[in-house]
């Protein structure tokens, strides 16, 4: 049996255990993508990448199960490059044995050593904050950290989406890692008493609350107020946006808590020069720039701005916890969020 004819083979099968479509991979100057990431995100870089290289990329889109689709696919499997989001994402496949090495060494060049495996099993590729949207009307304060949320004055005014989504799991796991369990458990003990109703909803809808007058702080990733704020397609979230500003909490401190967009090579990619190319072209200023511009992410390389949309919201001072302790400390996060029942909101 050929390579080729393997590669059909299972990608054939996998179609069939998780019921997806077939994009036509071939093998001959192109690149196979596995992609968390939205459509209209990626395809300007696809775009670029394959006016300046020649290689033609094939992409299979996905909510999710990519990790679990790759696994079973094996030594078969057609995928080149997996994009993913959340650092949980990219440590996992580097533990599940799917990854591997990065061999460009615009990885080490560009790539500051925080947002990437030490042995470039996988990289960031773009940063986003967890910051604080506040009340234009309602709330005065213009610095506030993580710890102040917790205060009594903050009591039934703060929202955010669900304890266990991967957004605050990673927050809940950077605090473990900085600060230790217990003073953990009693931060978020604070956070869920001081909500002014049970967590729901996405990131959008904590800033839709605080139009409302629901909420006066939402827990929100920062490029949200980019999308919402030139979402034609549905004029109303530019009210929700146009009521709020953005705090990055800890600016004074230890700084705002990040977590990051990023990718693999695929342990049995049929095509590494290219998948290392792929890599090597999202690392590059012009792709960084399409990140930042497009869903107002910050660039993972230090030397390349963000939007001017997203200067407009302050200045990022990212913590400097290593990605790979927080996803160290997911499991105690999401532990923690069933103990205190954080999702049932208030209980006093």
């Amino acid at each position: 049996m050929t390579k080729n004819t393997r590669l059909a083979v299972a990608l054939l099968g996998s179609i069939a255990v998780f019921g997806m479509s077939a994009p036509a991979f071939a093998q001959s100057g192109e690149v196979n993508i596995y992609s968390y990431r939205e459509q209209s995100l990626l395809q300007p870089l696809l775009d670029k990448f394959g006016e300046e290289t020649g290689i033609k990329t094939n992409v299979l889109y996905a909510g999710d199960g990519l990790l679990e689709r790759v696994a079973a696919e094996g030594e078969l499997s057609p995928a080149d490059v997996v994009l993913t989001v959340d650092i949980g994402n990219l440590v996992g496949a580097e533990e599940q044995g799917l990854t591997q090495a990065i061999t460009t060494p615009v990885l080490a060049e560009r790539v500051p050593e925080a947002f990437r495996d030490d042995d470039g099993n996988w990289t960031a590729l773009s940063l986003r904050a967890r910051v604080f949207y506040v009340s234009k009307d309602r709330v005065d304060d213009t610095a506030l950290t993580y710890d102040d949320i917790t205060g009594p004055e903050w009591k039934g005014r703060l929202c955010t989406r669900a304890g266990d989504h991967p957004y605050n799991i990673g927050l809940i796991a950077q605090r473990i890692a900085a600060h230790g369990l217990d003073e953990t458990r009693t931060w978020l003990t604070a956070v869920r008493d001081n909500l002014a109703y049970p967590p729901s909803g996405g990131d959008r809808e904590g800033v839709k609350n605080i139009l409302a007058g629901t909420c006066d702080l939402s827990i929100t990733n920062t490029y949200y107020m980019g999308a919402m704020l030139n979402n034609d397609a549905e004029p109303e979230q530019k009210e929700w946006a146009a009521s709020a500003r953005i705090i990055y909490p800890d600016v004074e401190g230890e700084g705002t808590q990040v977590n990051v967009a990023g990718g693999f090579i695929a342990k049995h990619a049929p095509n590494p020069e290219n998948a290392n190319a792929l890599i090597a072209f999202l690392l590059s200023d012009e792709a960084q720039a399409i990140y930042a511009d497009t869903n107002y992410e910050f660039p993972v390389v230090p030397s390349v701005s963000p939007a001017e949309l997203t200067l407009s919201w302050g200045t990022l001072k990212p913590v400097e916890t290593p990605l790979t302790e927080v996803a160290a400390h997911r499991d105690e996060a999401a532990a923690l969020v069933d103990e205190l029942r954080f999702n049932e909101g208030a209980q006093n």
